[in-house]
């Protein structure tokens, strides 16, 4: 395998640990965060805030806010005839809805759809999520019952950190496998990757070998 080849390799197997801790560390801060962590964190958002977006903590626990969603549908949708009402198209437009912390992804696709007279199964739409890890970008794909308010709140207010994508649903390579099995993956693709550093590392290793060799028959007084 080229060189490059594996630094690719290494840099999406990175890309993918990051993913699944990301998505590990949440799942476990939403399952445990009390009303107080709660309101903490709603305070420091809102004092984060610039664009006069804040969040509203209820009393019952329960908060409101807004997320921004870039449209990024590869064709236009099919909607019902309306001259007041624009439909999303490919060109990455932004799109604000207010929501609750109780939404989940399915009910703020239904509401993105509702909101453009889409007429399409929300089956065929699919939110991602895009976080920005050094100086790298990934996508990751949400579950319907995943809340995309509480994802904002963790993450802050700033968009170049987490942001949220309304794509066309498709059942990719990686999507038609289960946790299980991706993660056996990451354990080939770690074997794989220790097996070419270690043959990179003899192919030089012999290379410095011959070129030490030539230069002392080269220094050898004739």
């Amino acid at each position: 395998m080229p060189f490059l080849s594996v630094l690719g390799a290494a840099r999406t197997l990175h890309l993918l640990r990051v993913a699944a801790q990301d998505a590990e560390k949440e799942k476990e801060t939403h399952n445990y965060l009390s009303k107080e962590e709660i309101k903490e964190k709603v305070h420091k958002y809102n004092l984060a805030v610039t664009d006069k977006l804040k969040m509203t903590l209820n009393s019952n626990g329960i908060y409101t806010g807004f997320i921004k969603v870039q449209m990024e549908l590869c064709k236009p949708p099919q909607t019902s005839p309306n001259p007041g009402k624009l439909a999303p198209s490919s060109n990455g437009c932004m799109n604000t809805l207010h929501i609750s912390s109780t939404n989940t992804v399915g009910e703020v696709i239904e509401a993105l759809l509702k909101k453009f007279l889409v007429t399409e199964s929300p089956a065929k739409f699919a939110l991602y999520k895009r976080c920005h890890r050094e100086d790298q970008v990934y996508a990751c794909k949400l579950s319907d019952r995943e809340h995309p308010l509480y994802l904002r709140l963790v993450a802050g207010p700033r968009t170049d950190t987490l942001s949220f994508v309304l794509r066309e649903h498709e059942i990719g390579e990686w999507e038609a496998f289960s946790l299980p099995e991706l993660q056996n993956f990451l354990r080939i693709l770690d074997k794989e990757e220790d097996e070419q550093l270690q043959s990179l590392k003899k192919r030089y290793a012999a290379y410095r070998d011959k070129l030490e060799e030539a230069l002392s028959e080269a220094w050898k007084p004739g």
